[in-house]
C-alpha cells in the first residue's frame, strides 16, 4: 500500500485546512493550478502515514513478544533493546514530521484567503527624462584619482 492511502494522525486536520478528503486532495494536488502548500502538505502527509505505520509495526512486535502466554525462553533482551532504537527513531521521525506539518499549516493563510503576491507599481517611462529628476554629472566622471602618501 502506497502512503498515499495509508492513514495518518493529520488526515482529519489537512480535510479541516484544505477543506476536503485526503484522497481528493491528492488528486486536486496533480493539477496544474494546485497550492505549493498542498502539495507540501500531503508530501509530509505521506512521510508521517510511513513514519506511523512503523511505529506500529514495533509496538506489535513488542506486544507479541511481552504477551501473557509466551514462553518465557523466548524473551530476548537484544531484541528488545533492538525494537527500542526502533521504535525511538520511528518516533523522533513521526514528531518531527508532525512538527512540520503544523509549522506549515500554520504558516498558511487563513481558509477563504488567498495568498496575494504583492506588486509594486513601477513608474511609467516618458520619453525624455526630466531635468530635476537627472543629476548633474561631474566635470571629472570617469577619471579616477590617484591618492599620494
Amino acid at each position: 500500500m502506497s502512503a498515499q492511502h495509508r492513514p495518518s494522525s493529520a488526515d482529519d486536520r489537512l480535510h479541516q485546512v484544505f477543506g476536503a478528503p485526503v484522497g481528493d486532495l491528492h488528486t486536486a494536488a496533480v493539477l496544474p493550478n494546485a497550492s505549493p502548500a498542498l502539495a507540501r502538505a500531503l508530501e509530509l502527509r505521506s512521510f508521517l502515514a510511513v513514519a506511523e505505520e512503523q511505529v506500529a509495526r514495533v509496538r506489535d512486535r513488542v506486544h507479541a513478544a511481552m504477551a501473557p502466554d509466551r514462553d518465557m525462553d523466548e524473551l530476548s533482551a537484544e531484541a528488545l533493546r533492538w525494537d527500542q532504537q526502533w521504535l525511538q527513531a520511528a518516533l523522533e521521525a513521526r514528531a518531527g514530521y508532525r512538527t512540520a506539518l503544523d509549522q506549515l499549516l500554520r504558516a498558511m493563510p487563513a481558509p477563504g484567503q488567498h495568498s496575494r503576491t504583492t506588486r509594486t507599481a513601477q513608474p511609467a517611462l516618458s520619453s525624455a527624462p526630466s531635468t530635476a529628476a537627472v543629476a548633474p554629472t561631474p566635470t571629472s566622471a570617469g577619471a579616477t584619482r590617484s591618492r599620494r602618501l
